[in-house]
């Protein structure tokens, strides 16, 4: 999980190799292995490196080609290397050239088109002086993230992160309190894949390419999940062998790092499933254990997702490393500044997360493997409404019954049914009218149970952006399976959650991983008919059936999905020091144009050891303050030199 930036003047004027160590600075928590720096005229780039594989270890970014003059820096992991050194001719050179440079010898060969060829995780920019234009893309579901700001005729910046791009004097720096509202509504955070909290700095989205120039931007999407036609197989057996080749490789693709191996381990069948793969190919190879890294309660096994991680651990192989939210001290004080000094408000619940990636860094881990992506490429959809649709009654009351045992009796069967055949049988242009009452409902619930402000609420118009978020989710008239996941996949709500574990593990020079959002799953999942997704209220039955054998039943056929996610953030906050409360209580007033005095007040009661925090609400209020705090007033910080490792203009 390198650093990247760039700099190009559109006015001519010379980048100055300062500016561009500057906001190095800013990104060498990302990449504390080396510091690189090009830069020649009007146009400069950076790298700060995290060697994850070994191919970085070859290659010093930014890279020119020799012959073209053209200038790549990158964040890049290509899986499919033998593949399109074959197709460039270039075979020979494969033990020597690094992704980066792979990258870039494509580019030269297919130009703008070289992404649609590639498989992995990435964002980089080409300076192409034959064209007088920076080139910049994105993997195809957001892994890595590219930040720009754009003023027209004058000057374009990008970066990794939007510090490294605010920290130019020229760039303005003004919260986005549009984006502000979105936090504190908390379901606004995937009303779209650009915005950030800061005004004029926006994100490329996931599948995006732009082309910088004197003359303007131009984006493009190169691609989108797309169903593909229903892929028919003997057996529920064969489905589950056809997905295992698939993940098997995409796991074999993730392991190519430096140093040792690891994965996060839930209670779950996802991380479950990635770490029995992982570990059988290591044995394989007769390679060193698997470490694995969890978040577990002190109750031990009398909490449900903590006894599925004790028996997950049973699996031969492995290096475990536990950590329980009642002894979070071993981490601190590195933990609690980590918290405080966040990219966004939205990282401050991911205590549980950046437990886990402060734990694999110490021990001397640079990538640590995930399973986020499976809830969304392995999603059943409006299963049961399908099923009544298509006359298959009986089914659809045995997936329903089956659906509401495995979620413990949270989804009654009748009232499944009855929802379902409203979507199944109910005339669109009755459901529509219908659809915007419900909408106007969740809308006025949404907004009566947030800590916002009414002002800002109304300055920001939360109503129509909760509107936007409520036309991008899967409503509308009913579609078979394949088509619903691909518009799962295509949600913002996908990107925004990679873009998280990004963050907090950039914040500690850690690269996620995750192999469900390999393209070649993703392709295979968007042809698997609904039965692979949902079986007898199993959800991802199919990975369930490759899991057969490999991972414990404890964990494999696990009812529920309890996690201890706010169990961790309540410990770190119940255990601030009494001089780290009165500072946050003391934050609480730069939030008042933002927030509710309720929900204000409630916070204050409870950092004065007056009460409980009772709700999500004083979670969010806390984590605002504090960011407020660090950047509404920001000082612009003059850095002048660049820590961790040697840089070269």
């Amino acid at each position: 999980m390198s650093g990247i930036l760039g700099l190009f003047n559109l006015d001519g004027k010379p980048v100055e190799s300062d500016e561009l160590r500057d906001m190095a600075s800013l990104l060498t928590r990302r990449g504390p292995d080396r510091t690189g720096i090009w830069h020649s005229g009007p146009i400069g780039l950076g790298h700060t490196l995290l060697a994850t594989t070994p191919e970085m270890l070859l290659e010093d970014l930014p890279l020119e080609h020799s012959q073209f003059g053209c200038v790549i820096t990158g964040d890049i992991r290509l899986d499919n290397r033998a593949e399109l050194f074959t197709a460039l001719g270039l075979a020979d050179r494969g033990a020597v050239t690094g992704d980066a440079g792979l990258a870039l010898a494509a580019y030269l060969e297919w130009g703008e088109a070289c992404v649609e060829r590639f498989l992995g995780d990435f964002a980089f920019a080409v300076w192409d002086p034959r064209l007088r234009q920076l080139f910049c893309a994105r993997d195809h579901v957001g892994m890595r993230q590219l930040i720009y700001h754009y003023s027209p005729s004058r000057f374009f910046a990008f970066a990794t992160e939007p510090r490294a791009i605010l920290v130019l004097p020229q760039v303005p720096y003004r919260i986005n309190e549009a984006r502000i509202a979105d936090y504190l509504v908390e379901e606004l955070e995937g009303v779209d894949k650009t915005s950030t909290f800061f005004e004029d700095v926006y994100r490329l989205p996931p599948a995006y390419t732009m082309v910088v120039t004197k003359q303007g931007v131009r984006q493009r999407r190169y691609w989108r999940p797309e169903p593909g036609p229903e892929l028919l197989l003997p057996s529920d057996d064969a489905y589950a062998e056809a997905y295992l080749d698939v993940f098997t490789e995409a796991v074999r693709c993730r392991l190519r790092t430096v140093g040792p191996k690891g994965s996060m381990l839930s209670g779950g069948i996802d991380s479950g499933s990635v770490v029995a793969v992982a570990r059988r190919l290591l044995a394989a190879e007769n390679r060193a254990p698997l470490l694995t890294f969890s978040a577990v309660s002190p109750d031990g096994d009398a909490e449900p997702e903590t006894r599925a991680i004790l028996a997950a651990l049973t699996i031969d192989g492995l290096d475990p490393t536990t950590v329980s939210f009642a002894r979070l001290d071993g981490l601190l004080p590195e933990l609690e500044q980590l918290t405080w000094d966040l990219d966004e408000p939205f990282d401050g619940s991911m205590t549980l997360v950046r437990a886990v990636y402060l734990a694999a860094r110490r021990r001397g881990l640079k990538m640590l493997l995930d399973g986020a992506g499976g809830d969304t490429v392995l999603s059943e959809g409006r299963q049961l409404a399908r099923l009544l649709r298509a006359g298959r009654w009986r089914t659809a009351y045995r997936e329903a019954s089956g659906q509401n045992r495995f979620w413990k009796g949270a989804y009654p069967p009748r009232r499944e049914l009855l929802k379902s055949a409203r979507v199944a049988f109910v005339p669109e242009f009755v459901l529509r009218p219908l659809r915007r009452q419900r909408q106007r409902r969740r809308i006025g619930r949404r907004m009566r149970s947030s800590p916002i402000s009414a002002e800002l609420a109304r300055r920001m118009d939360v109503d129509e952006r909760l509107r936007i978020l409520e036309q991008s989710a899967i409503t509308g008239p009913l579609s078979d399976g394949r088509t619903e996941r691909a518009r799962g996949i295509d949600h913002p709500y996908l990107a925004v959650g990679r873009e998280r574990y990004d963050r907090v593990a950039g914040a500690v020079g850690i690269e996620p991983r995750d192999p469900f959002l390999d393209l070649r799953v993703i392709s295979l999942c968007l042809r698997l008919p609904d039965r692979q997704m949902l079986h007898d209220g199993w959800p991802k039955a199919i990975l369930r059936g490759a899991a057969a054998y490999r991972v414990p039943e404890e964990v494999r056929l696990r009812r529920g999905k309890e996690h201890l996610g706010w169990a961790f953030t309540n410990a770190l906050l119940d255990g601030l020091q009494d001089s780290t409360r009165r500072d946050v209580e003391s934050n609480l007033k730069v939030v008042g144009r933002y927030v509710d005095l309720e929900a204000t007040e409630s916070c204050r009661e409870y950092l004065r050891g007056r009460g409980a925090l009772q709700t999500d609400n004083a979670y969010h209020v806390i984590f605002l303050a504090e960011w407020v705090r660090h950047h509404a007033d920001r000082p612009r910080r003059a850095r002048t030199a660049v820590g961790g490792g040697e840089s070269h203009d």
